[in-house]
């Protein structure tokens, strides 16, 4: 047993570790009793980390990015979750804060004391001129969103093409397994079947879905409804095709869609220019799928290069559009000084609800309660 006293504790208060036999039996044994004794209770989900940023040891960010260190699958997600739990995003989110307090405390300087000799008149075009270079600051940052997403969550790739194209057999290829069933068969795939990979450390999301064609049935229909949408929302679509014919099937042109030459094997040499598809495969013989790897591996590297602080949570993006928002109405020379002033307050108290510097009731449930019992 450790006796560890606060405030040098993880939650900040006095903590005592006991280091048991790791045995299930002992483990369970050892909780019976000490929960019988008064006032003694186990742990609620994320208590700890709760109870860390309540006395100040983290913020919120950090306490999100722990809990992506403890979620992380590969490599480059515990990277992130790491650079992230050190406090690197909450130290960018506080300076522009802290910028913004400038900013208001000079304007609203000016206000109260236009009359006086020691309040220069010509600090407005000082704070506004800062104030610019800040709004370009943050709309690059919230432009490097997808980067920060796809490093939390992985690269997303979409398999789509005709009914047996082969997706269903690259993907249980590429995965190792037979997530998928293969069957010659039109129309086997109704829903949508993923496996997660780590490629290089990043973490690459491949989602098998329904044959694309037209007189399906009402199921396939749903199953083939559920592919285009799942294109849509993909970071890069596999487009398989086995005679070499990629119908057009009203991809968004802003779609990445690489074309994908299927079941090589039992094509006849020189059938089709290899110059028209960006890979070409065999999930049966193997042939190209380590070319096909290297790729989508150097593909995640590419996007996820430069995420180190990017946003990757909906609730950062919010409060980061309200921060932009206000800090753009604040920069309107037709409202009245005081007024702008106030824009300049509302603008910090965004980027404050991002790390938790303010009232923050309502979302630390739904954060906190993420965590596994113990964290």
């Amino acid at each position: 047993m450790l006796w560890l006293p606060g405030p040098e504790t993880f939650t900040g208060e006095d903590c005592v570790e006991f280091h048991l036999h790791g045995s299930r039996a002992v483990v369970d044994r050892v909780l019976d009793v000490a929960t019988r004794l008064a006032g003694v209770r186990l742990a609620e989900a994320g208590e700890f980390a709760h109870r860390a940023f309540s006395n100040g040891k983290l913020d919120l960010v950090e306490a999100e990015a722990l809990g992506d260190l403890i979620a992380s699958e590969t490599e480059a997600q515990r990277r992130f979750a790491v650079e992230l739990a050190g406090g690197a995003q909450s130290a960018l989110y506080e300076n522009w804060r802290q910028r913004l307090l400038h900013a208001r405390s000079m304007i609203e300087a000016e206000i109260d004391f236009a009359d006086e000799d020691d309040v220069p008149g010509s600090v407005s075009e000082h704070v506004w001129s800062d104030m610019r270079t800040l709004g370009h600051e943050l709309a690059r940052h919230m432009g490097a969103e997808r980067r920060g997403r796809i490093m939390r969550s992985g690269l997303q790739v979409a398999i789509v093409g005709a009914p047996n194209a082969g997706k269903s057999t690259l993907l249980n290829a590429l995965a190792g397994s037979d997530r998928a069933i293969v069957s010659p068969e039109p129309g086997t795939t109704r829903d949508i079947v993923e496996a997660r990979l780590d490629l290089g450390g990043y973490l690459v999301v491949l989602a098998d879905t329904a044959g694309l064609r037209s007189g399906a049935g009402a199921i396939e229909s749903e199953g083939i409804r559920r592919a285009m949408q799942r294109a849509s929302e993909a970071d890069l679509v596999l487009h398989l095709s086995e005679t070499g014919n990629f119908e057009a099937f009203g991809f968004s042109e802003d779609l990445t869609v690489w074309a994908v030459r299927s079941k090589i094997d039992l094509s006849v040499d020189g059938d089709m220019p290899v110059e028209e598809f960006d890979h070409m495969i065999s999930a049966v013989s193997g042939e190209g799928l380590g070319a096909l790897l290297a790729a989508l591996e150097d593909y995640a590297g590419d996007w996820t290069c430069g995420a180190d602080l990017a946003p990757g949570r909906a609730r950062h993006l919010e409060h980061l559009a309200a921060c932009k928002t206000h800090l753009i109405d604040s920069m309107s020379e037709q409202l009245a000084l005081e007024l702008r002033a106030e824009h300049l307050r509302l603008a910090g108290e965004s980027l404050a609800r991002i790390t938790g510097r303010i009232d923050v009731e309502d979302m630390l449930g739904a954060i906190f309660s993420q965590f596994c019992i113990g964290k």
